[in-house]
C-alpha cells in the first residue's frame, strides 16, 4: 500500500477519475497532486467536514502533540476545532504581519488553552527552531500532529521541518488552493519526530471556497500587509475588489488584507447585484471579520452595511490589534 507523498491517499493505477490514482505506482505523487506541484492545475475534492472532524476524533484518542496552525488573518473559530490533546497554537507566515505589531503583545491578546503560541515564518525561518524545541519538550510520543483550516500553511511547515530538521528535500505538494491534503499523511522529519499532516478543515463561509486560482493570488498576501487606514466623514461606500462592500458615515477604519486587492470609494450608496447585504451595528475598538480576506478595525462605534458574496461569513470581534 503506497501512499502519495503530497496529499496522502492510497496511490492507483486502476481509475483515473478516482483520488490517488497515477500512471505508474513508482511515482511519489498522484497525477492530482503532480499536476498542483508542477501546473497550478487544481481539482477541488469532494470530501466534507464531516470526513475532517472524524480526524480530529481519532486524533483526541492519541492523547499527542497537535500543532494548530493558521495565520495572522485567520485567527477566528479556533475554539470550535474540538482538540482535547495538548496545543501549541502556530501562527504562520510571519512575513506577512504588519511591522508596526509586536509579536509578544499580539500573542497575549489571543486566549486559548494550549501549552503554547508562537509566531512563524517558513519563508525565512523566523522562529522555527524555537517551535521545534517547544515541539521537542512538550511531545507525548514521536508522533505530532498539525491541524488547521485549510490554507493555514501546514504542507509549507513540514516542508521546512524535513529541509531543517531531517536533511531531506522539500517535497511535499503545496499550493494556495484550498483541500491540497486529503488524508491523515505521516511525515518522517527524524527518528525523534514524525509530523502526521492532516486534511485542512474547511471553513465553509470563507471566501477561498468562492475564489478561483485568479482571484486567490489578489486575497492571499504575497508581502507584509501594510494597513490601509480612511478617515471617513461623509457617507460613502467603500469596495474591497470584487468580494465585499462597506457602506459607512463618519468613521476611522483600518483595513488589514492583502494589498493585491483593489480598493474603490464611491460617495454615495452603491450596490452590487450579487452581493447579499448585512445591517450591522458595531463598536468602537471592534474587528469585522470577512472570513478569508481579511479584518477592518473601527475606531468609532457607528451603523454599517455590509455586502458579501452568498455564502461567505463574517464575524465581528474586540480588535486583536
Amino acid at each position: 500500500m503506497i501512499r502519495c507523498l503530497g496529499c496522502g491517499v492510497i496511490m492507483q493505477n486502476e481509475d483515473s477519475k478516482k483520488e490517488g490514482y497515477t500512471k505508474d505506482l513508482n511515482n511519489k505523487f498522484c497525477e492530482r497532486c503532480f499536476q498542483i506541484k508542477h501546473y497550478n492545475n487544481y481539482s477541488f475534492s469532494s470530501k466534507d467536514n464531516l470526513e475532517y472532524l472524524k480526524n480530529i476524533e481519532k486524533i483526541n484518542k492519541t492523547g499527542d502533540l497537535v500543532l494548530l496552525v493558521t495565520d495572522f488573518l485567520n485567527l477566528y473559530n479556533l475554539n470550535d476545532i474540538e482538540i482535547k490533546n495538548p496545543i501549541i497554537l502556530v501562527i504562520t507566515k510571519k512575513d506577512i504581519l504588519p511591522k508596526s505589531i509586536d509579536d509578544e503583545y499580539f500573542l497575549k491578546k489571543i486566549k486559548l488553552n494550549v501549552v503554547g503560541k508562537i509566531f512563524v515564518s517558513g519563508k525565512n525561518n523566523y522562529h522555527l527552531d524555537e517551535l521545534y524545541d517547544m515541539i521537542l519538550k512538550n511531545k507525548k510520543s514521536d508522533n505530532v500532529y498539525v491541524v488547521g483550516f485549510t490554507n493555514a500553511g501546514k504542507s509549507t511547515l513540514i516542508n521546512k521541518f524535513l529541509k531543517n530538521y531531517g536533511g531531506m528535500p522539500e517535497d511535499i505538494t503545496t499550493s494556495n488552493l484550498p483541500s491540497t491534503t486529503l488524508c491523515m499523511n505521516p511525515i518522517k522529519v527524524n527518528d525523534d519526530l514524525t509530523l502526521i499532516d492532516t486534511p485542512g478543515i474547511l471553513d465553509e463561509g470563507s471566501i477561498y471556497l468562492k475564489a478561483n486560482f485568479e482571484q486567490l493570488k489578489r486575497i492571499l498576501p504575497r508581502k507584509t500587509i501594510r494597513p490601509i487606514t480612511y478617515q471617513i466623514k461623509h457617507f460613502q461606500t467603500l469596495f474591497i475588489d470584487d468580494f465585499a462592500s462597506l457602506t459607512l458615515d463618519d468613521n476611522n477604519i483600518t483595513l488589514y488584507m492583502s494589498n493585491d486587492l483593489k480598493l474603490e470609494r464611491f460617495y454615495k450608496d452603491k450596490v452590487k447585484e450579487d452581493f447579499v447585504y448585512y445591517d450591522i451595528d458595531i463598536k468602537s475598538g471592534y474587528d469585522l471579520v470577512i472570513k478569508g480576506l481579511g479584518f477592518i478595525k473601527f475606531m468609532k462605534s457607528g451603523h454599517i452595511k455590509l455586502g458579501l458574496l452568498k455564502d461567505v461569513s463574517f464575524e465581528v470581534r474586540i480588535s486583536i490589534i
